[in-house]
């Protein structure tokens, strides 16, 4: 099952001002959505928010029928462990695991009668981006290897939202060109909804609808199916 995202009022604030102010979005579910914008425009903001991890935030944002945003911190942490994926820009990666143990690393947070089947998952979906079965810690991998490590991560739990951050910030072309394909059929077959930010415009390219945020505000809204507070 993959979820909509519907947003009304979703409101971050900042010392100086809002970080974030977003009136009304919906995306269908199964939607890939790309957003632009220039550095420090709030796009991580948005991004973390719509994760449910902005603790400041108000508003709605409402995945399929739950309001994420109205549930307390334990409830939003449980629902973000079984529905959404993060790719996150640094990695965020145990150096010292290899790269099963860090690919199947929600595991830890499921039922004991979950876990061979999500290392089962994690493991496939290692071999089919390509990595090879080593036991090398993922400290003595290339950026490219570890960003696929953080995708398998991020799909093993077979969630059916994936958010990324800048996925291709640190790799060259090609291994950015690579990792897009791989990326979107991932996410394409099992029609999962994907939110990714980025400067990549390979990747935003890649996207059914691509949103602009600019000054903590949605300034630009494109694609065929865009759909603005619906």
């Amino acid at each position: 099952m993959t979820l909509s995202l519907t947003i009304r009022d979703l409101a971050v604030p900042g010392a100086d001002g809002p970080l974030l102010h977003l009136p009304a979005l919906h995306l269908p579910a199964g939607s890939l959505v790309g957003v632009r914008g220039p550095s420090g425009a709030g796009k991580t903001t948005f991004l973390h928010a719509i994760a449910g991890l902005r603790e400041a935030a108000s508003g709605t944002v409402c995945w399929g029928q739950t309001d994420l945003l109205a549930l307390g911190g334990e409830a939003r942490t449980g629902f973000r462990s079984r529905h959404i994926g993060m790719i996150f820009q640094d990695f965020l990666l145990f150096d010292e695991l290899g790269a099963l143990p860090n690919a199947s690393l929600t595991a830890m947070f499921r039922p004991r009668s979950e876990r061979r089947a999500l290392a089962a998952r994690a493991q496939a979906l290692l071999d089919g981006l390509g990595l090879p079965r080593t036991d090398r810690p993922v400290a003595s991998f290339s950026g490219g290897e570890r960003q696929r490590v953080g995708i398998a991560r991020a799909l093993a739990a077979d969630a059916p939202v994936l958010l990324a951050d800048e996925p291709t910030a640190s790799l060259h072309r090609a291994a950015a060109d690579a990792l897009i394909g791989d990326l979107v059929a991932l996410t394409r077959e099992a029609g999962r909804t994907m939110i990714a930010v980025s400067h990549d415009e390979a990747l935003l390219a890649r996207m059914d609808r691509v949103l602009t945020i600019e000054g903590g505000s949605l300034s630009a809204d494109s694609g065929a199916a865009a759909e603005v507070g619906a």
